[in-house]
């Protein structure tokens, strides 16, 4: 416990002192660009850990609290130049808001940018260093009576389209899907059908698809761990049912289930999957199931009564504390179902500026639904589960790791574009107000901003920090 809290922290630490550093480095860069004299760049909150003088004369501080950081410049507290400046006239040709609209624009712009330009550029390392891999979208089952089987859709189809944006792979699948959440209307899913796929000679013959549409309503939006297929009722692929861990104290253990062991059948129900297991067991809080295993060469037949607890949409749903054993799944699928892209330098670059643009769209749009109540608020996240996903990512491998921190950049970077006073985005309206009007925003209507900016700022710190509680608890 000690030791993942102190992962946890450290890679929040890690994480957030990057993007921050990245953030505030922009603004530093296109500042001295601009022929802006820098006071302070400070990387961090609270009382300073390091802080020096550098030959340019700028103080950098490092403080000990990652939550942000902040880049002052000669002049910038003067809201409105024309109405006086502390600024000597000797140093008015260095400060920030003497020089021209455009380059305050681009100055305050630039930390954002920096965010996607990171982006950018870890998708790119990925891309090259990893390339993509993945399986392609063969539907493994089709829970009866579910939205995917009332639509047509059947085990052995190849999805290749969602909503008429083509799909190779699981993982795009899902994107995709998700671009659709707390939505209501259809799904329009795009498939080869199972018969014309077995029909096909080779994997190049022209297959025939059909478009099916699948039925939603207020689509997930009220969750906070989205299963986009699952709630449609389709299963990816199938992981064998075969137990690993059990927690000490835990129903699995009570019941006599053991590591090794796999899971036959529950209640005369033939078990196919580990995902159609843990459905079982979620669908039966406090309900015994008749479990038969399969122990070495042997039958087994035990009772498991799985233990009630509360899913985040305040339902039940039973647990029994058991893992799944590590199967290398992409390397059991045959070599049709499994995609390798690799990328040189060159070829990267287009992939991974298509991918920060898709997921600045994605996040964009998730603001938009939570602001008119389409996705649940629940999903804003604090520093808390930033830390646990972080810490979890990095155990996972630097890809894994690179790739969350791809998308907290990207988060940062849109976050900071909202037209809300006291962020990047409310500072660039007021330039475009300025534009408009041909003269500063006034004062009185700033000042006023301000205070609305940092209410709202403040209102969504402590919803993030109280749903990092809520899911503690």
């Amino acid at each position: 416990m000690l030791q993942t809290l102190v992962v946890n922290v450290l890679a929040l630490i890690v994480t957030l002192g990057i993007l921050v550093t990245i953030h505030e480095f922009g603004h530093f860069w296109v500042a001295r660009k601009c022929g802006v004299k820098v006071l302070r760049f400070s990387i961090g909150f609270g009382k300073a850990v390091k802080t020096w003088v550098g030959k340019d004369g700028t103080e950098y501080v490092i403080a000990p609290i990652p939550l942000g950081g902040y880049v002052k410049m000669l002049g910038q507290d003067d809201t409105n130049a024309e109405a006086g400046s502390q600024v000597s006239e000797d140093e008015k040709h260095m400060a920030f808001n003497y020089k021209p609209l455009w380059q305050r624009f681009a100055i305050v712009a630039a930390g954002p940018i920096a965010n996607f330009l990171l982006a950018i550029f870890v998708f790119w390392v990925i891309n090259v260093a990893y390339g993509t891999r993945g399986i392609s979208p063969v539907i493994s089952h089709v829970e009866p009576d579910s939205p995917a089987w009332e639509a047509g859709l059947r085990e052995g189809d190849e999805i290749t389209a969602v909503d008429g944006k083509p799909v190779s792979l699981w993982q795009q699948v899902n994107l995709k899907l998700l671009d659709r959440l707390g939505e209501s209307g259809n799904l329009m899913i795009t498939a080869i059908p199972a018969q014309s796929r077995q029909g096909a000679v080779s994997a190049t013959d022209n297959q025939s698809t059909e478009t099916f549409a699948v039925a939603i309503q207020n689509w997930m939006g009220n969750t906070t761990e989205p299963n986009p297929l699952g709630s449609l009722g389709i299963v990816q692929y199938e992981i064998p049912p075969v137990i690993d861990t059990i927690v000490p104290g835990g129903r699995a253990e009570a019941g006599g289930l053991q590591s090794g062991d796999t899971v036959v059948s529950a209640n005369g129900t033939d078990i196919r999957s580990w995902s159609h297991w843990v459905s079982m067991i979620q669908q039966s809080p406090e309900l015994p199931l008749d479990v038969v295993v399969q122990r070495e060469s042997e039958l087994v037949a035990l009772e498991i009564v799985p233990q009630a607890t509360e899913a985040a949409d305040a339902t039940q749903m039973g647990r029994i504390g058991a893992g799944v054993q590590i199967y290398d799944l992409y390397n059991s699928l045959p070599a049709e179902r499994r995609r390798e892209v690799s990328f040189n330098p060159l070829s990267a670059i287009g992939p991974a500026m298509v991918e920060t643009w898709d997921k600045s769209v994605f996040v964009l749009d998730s603001i938009k639904k939570m602001v008119i109540g389409l996705i649940s608020v629940k999903n804003i996240n604090g520093p808390i589960t930033i830390a646990q996903v972080a810490g979890e990512t990095a155990s996972y491998g630097l890809e894994v790791y690179l790739g969350f921190l791809a998308i907290l950049s990207i988060s940062l970077g849109v976050l900071n574009l909202l037209p809300i006073p006291v962020l990047d985005g409310g500072h660039l309206l007021y330039y475009i107000i300025e534009a408009i009007i041909r003269r500063p925003v006034p004062e009185r209507v700033q000042a006023m901003g301000l205070q609305l900016g940092l209410l709202i700022v403040g209102s969504i710190m402590v919803l993030a920090l109280y749903n990092d509680v809520s899911r503690l608890m």
